[in-house]
């Protein structure tokens, strides 16, 4: 049975496009991302925590973001959109799965120190550095991390009012 399962994983794997379309659970012991060859319209995309400002979307793939463990997310923010500088609790991982995401490090926004990240593009952010962002084009990333889900803004008067 298990040279089975492996198989049927392991063709699924094989068959899958770079696009992603839905996350689930198979047989209650791995969550799968499916191909699609539309556009990613069966991502559970919602608002995202109040400590972003206005515009972004958010999805949760895996794991529970306010709990202690691993999880995936994802980010889709419009054209323009920025974060100020903050920092994490633990180790950021990114991956920009669309647009042109921009991120410079320190404690400061300084437009003309961001370097451009496109598709396929990956950083590891440690915890604790502070860093920020910026979009161009509808931009979205995909976000592991350990929870719980944690961003404190370098400068509070930065904080996004829904968050105060």
């Amino acid at each position: 049975m298990r040279g089975i399962r492996f198989l049927f994983v392991a063709a699924l794997f094989a068959s899958t496009a770079c696009r992603i379309s839905a996350a689930r659970q198979v047989s209650g012991e791995a969550t799968v991302a499916l191909a699609a060859a539309g556009p990613q319209q069966s991502v559970p995309w919602g608002p995202p925590p109040a400590v972003f400002p206005p515009g972004a979307q958010f999805a949760v793939l895996a794991g529970d973001p306010t709990k202690a463990e691993p999880f995936t997310v994802r980010l889709r923010f419009p054209d323009g959109y920025k974060i100020p500088p903050h920092t994490h609790p633990t180790v950021e991982n990114v991956t920009v799965l669309s647009g042109t995401f921009f991120a410079g490090m320190g404690a400061r926004f300084v437009e003309s120190e961001l370097h451009p990240y496109g598709r396929d593009d990956f950083a590891s952010i440690p915890a604790n550095h502070a860093h920020y962002a910026m979009a161009r084009g509808q931009t979205i990333v995909q976000i592991s991390a350990i929870g719980p889900f944690a961003l404190t803004y370098v400068n509070p008067d930065g904080t996004p009012v829904a968050a105060r």
